[in-house]
C-alpha cells in the first residue's frame, strides 16, 4: 500500500514540477511505467489492483458489411 510522505515537499512552479515529473518518469522502464498506470487506473475506477472488471460485451454487436 502506498502512503503519502507529507515531509517531502518542494515549493516550485507548475512548469518546474512538470519538467521534474517528466524527467523522473522518462528514467523508468516501460514495465515500471505500465505498473504505475495500472495502479492509477485501479484507483480512478475503483477496482482491486491487477483484477480489472470484465468488459460488458452485450453492449456491442457485430454486423457484416456488404
Amino acid at each position: 500500500m502506498y502512503k503519502l510522505d507529507r515531509t517531502a515537499f518542494k515549493a516550485q512552479t507548475a512548469d518546474q514540477a512538470s519538467k521534474a515529473d517528466s524527467l523522473y518518469y522518462k528514467s523508468l522502464t516501460w514495465q515500471e511505467r505500465l505498473k504505475i498506470a495500472n495502479y492509477l487506473n485501479s484507483i480512478a475506477y475503483n477496482y482491486p489492483e491487477n483484477t480489472p472488471p470484465k468488459m460488458d460485451k452485450t453492449v456491442y454487436s457485430v454486423r457484416s458489411r456488404k
